[in-house]
């Protein structure tokens, strides 16, 4: 068959194994997954209220526009309807994003590390790929600027960074958005922006109108616990979303999904209560890191990336047999770190009791 030369040695997205699977495997009874940055507090009481009260009709196609979710997402962040592109997971956004402006002989830019897909679905299309390693976590925003040249088509910003979490001040992105040409498009993923404290933040929506080529991504499938349902979005000028939205699949969100998104985003209190929550769990980890005096990236997000001074894939495996799923850094392109969701006071208790005891086991500790 004549398959894509690109694909040739190319392997598929590895997620964090599941619990029903590492239950068989050590024989567990209860198992916490802290390796895939999903909300450990659920969805919205509204969200659970609906779907035990409602039916759908499972043999109807989804409203392909999405118009309810849509109307909801436009008036929740006052922009128009017409700059907002729906996909199955802020995945999808990206394989269209893709899709659209990358092909051999352009070129695409990102921090290394961060979030696989841009990398994984540029080498798909052909396009060279430029990876510029972060700084402390952070992305090098000077030396990406310097990257791009005349076959630039796509520069990856992700802010807050997947996996080291730390998410880039207003100044700083503002101060670089000014060097990058306007036939180059940014795309600022904002996946974990629910999260963010920092100071230095301010409302990225104001800048789509000041540079026309920036995309921002977000998505249901962290703050609002919406993972399963598969609901990401783009904000851009109505331009930009015009010339993707072609490439979207007709039918991308399903009747449900499209449901259960439009009430999550109208329970903005439970948002922030969990916003609330995730600091607190967040001040466990960092207590933890100084105690031991273990680096770590202060992170926005939802979870924390830290060295465990050891083998991240031995920490790995050994927290999988005490029932503790997490990511190994080993997989994330940093070895020796382990990224670790930050889930309830009680797992955060328990986890970080458990790889005490792994640590110590490895030497780390004395």
């Amino acid at each position: 068959m004549k398959w894509k030369q690109q694909l040739d040695g190319m392997q598929a997205y590895k997620p964090g194994k599941p619990i029903e699977e590492v239950q068989r495997e050590y024989s567990l009874k209860e198992v916490i997954k802290l390796a895939s940055n999903e909300n450990p507090f659920g969805c919205s009481p509204k969200v659970t209220a609906y779907l035990q009260n409602n039916a759908v009709n499972h043999a109807l196609y989804p409203d392909g526009y999405a118009q309810n979710l849509r109307t909801a997402v436009a008036n929740h962040l006052g922009v128009k309807e017409t700059q907002l592109l729906f996909g199955n997971g802020s995945d999808d956004i990206i394989a269209i994003i893709t899709r659209a402006l990358l092909y051999p002989g352009v070129n695409t830019i990102m921090a290394d590390p961060s979030f696989s897909q841009y990398w994984h679905n540029a080498e798909i299309e052909g396009a060279e790929v430029r990876k510029i390693p972060c700084v402390e976590g952070a992305h090098d925003l000077d030396s990406m600027a310097a990257a791009i040249d005349d076959q630039t088509s796509i520069v990856w910003v992700c802010s807050p960074n997947n996996p080291t979490g730390v998410v880039i001040p207003d100044t700083a992105l503002r101060a670089f958005l000014a060097k990058v040409p306007s036939d180059v498009l940014v795309v600022l993923d904002e996946a974990y922006i629910e999260y963010v404290t920092h100071p230095g933040y301010k409302d990225t929506l104001p800048i789509i109108d000041e540079y026309p080529n920036v995309l921002l991504l977000r998505t249901f499938s962290k703050a609002y616990g919406l993972a399963s349902f598969r609901v990401g979005y783009a904000i851009g000028q109505a331009g930009v979303i015009a010339k993707l939205d072609p490439v979207r699949a007709p039918f991308n969100n399903t009747i449900l999904s499209q449901a259960v998104a439009a009430i999550a985003l109208s329970d903005q209190a439970y948002i922030e209560a969990c916003r609330e929550a995730n600091e607190n769990g967040k001040k466990q980890y960092v207590e933890f890191c100084e105690k031991h005096n273990l680096k770590y990236f202060p992170s926005d997000t939802n979870f924390i990336f830290f060295d465990t001074q050891a083998d991240s894939d031995v920490v790995f495996q050994e927290l999988m047999k005490r029932g503790f799923i997490v990511r190994s850094g080993n997989a994330l392109g940093l070895q020796g770190f382990i990224r670790v969701t930050i889930g309830t006071e009680a797992q955060n208790a328990a986890l970080l009791n458990q790889l005490e005891e792994v640590l110590t086991q490895q030497g780390v500790f004395a």
